[in-house]
């Protein structure tokens, strides 16, 4: 999992369906710890069962992941606190370094964002998913190591919350554009792009708008949207079993 947005709780529920009485390992990647992508962590089912074991991986020192996840669930905001969850749970981080779970090896990498940001590339049997969300383009150092840990991505899931002519009022703000995204996958021989965590004032017809000038640049881009963040699995189990997901309809 790559962190805990309000969708998390419907994906909470699907894990309960599928593993049942089944105890469930899982790895949750947090990019930074901004409420956009904190806030649906209370109502992660998954946290609830003590059969459970989360392991919660981020670019901070063990104790203070820990700390941050408390603190927005501590009284008054929400009723039962952090330290009270039945799930058994890790903290991992500091150094930054690659690591493994269940056979996917993660490499965090840091991303140019108010407060800093880690994006991570994921990799197995040759596979790779890159994810880099809240990340401005025009930093020199940031963009070049973006490009270096986004290689030769099969999927590349990336920042990409204004169009250009947005961006000229909304630089530091940390988001980068559609055009932006279409360059770094360009740039670095992905087969994928997904465009992702778009600006909330933008509806449907304004991601299609988008999709279809972002395909000028980059054929093979689509818009993330809702449900497509449980493909993640499916559209990494195709790559390690070689199949091309553009061809199948795995990304749609």
């Amino acid at each position: 999992m790559i962190d805990a947005g309000t969708g998390v709780r419907n994906l909470g529920l699907a894990l309960e369906r599928e593993f049942q009485e089944t105890p469930c390992s899982l790895a949750m990647l947090l990019t930074h710890f901004h409420w956009d992508h904190i806030q649906g962590l209370p109502f992660f089912a998954p946290l609830y069962s003590p059969a459970n074991e989360i392991t919660f991986h981020a670019c901070r020192r063990p104790e203070q992941i820990e700390d941050l996840l408390e603190g927005q669930m501590s009284s008054p905001y929400y009723p039962v606190n952090f330290e009270l969850l039945s799930a058994k749970r890790r903290f991992a981080g500091e150094s930054c370094e690659p690591f493994l779970h269940d056979g996917l090896k993660a490499y965090p990498f840091p991303l140019n964002h108010p407060q800093g940001a880690t994006g991570y590339r994921i990799e197995k049997d040759g596979a790779v998913i890159v994810h880099a969300s809240d990340a401005e383009h025009g930093e020199p150092r940031m963009d070049r190591i973006l490009r270096e840990y986004a290689q030769n991505a099969d999927v590349l899931i990336m920042d990409a919350q204004y169009t250009p002519e947005q961006y000229e009022s909304k630089r530091g703000w940390g988001h980068s554009t559609w055009l932006e995204a279409t360059r770094v996958a360009r740039d670095c021989g992905v087969k994928q792009l997904v465009l992702f965590h778009h600006d909330p004032a933008h509806d449907d017809q304004a991601i299609d708008r988008i999709v279809a000038c972002a395909r000028g640049q980059f054929e093979n881009t689509v818009a993330a949207k809702r449900g497509v963040g449980f493909a993640a699995c499916r559209i990494l189990a195709p790559l390690i079993r070689g199949i091309n997901p553009h061809d199948r309809g795995v990304v749609s």
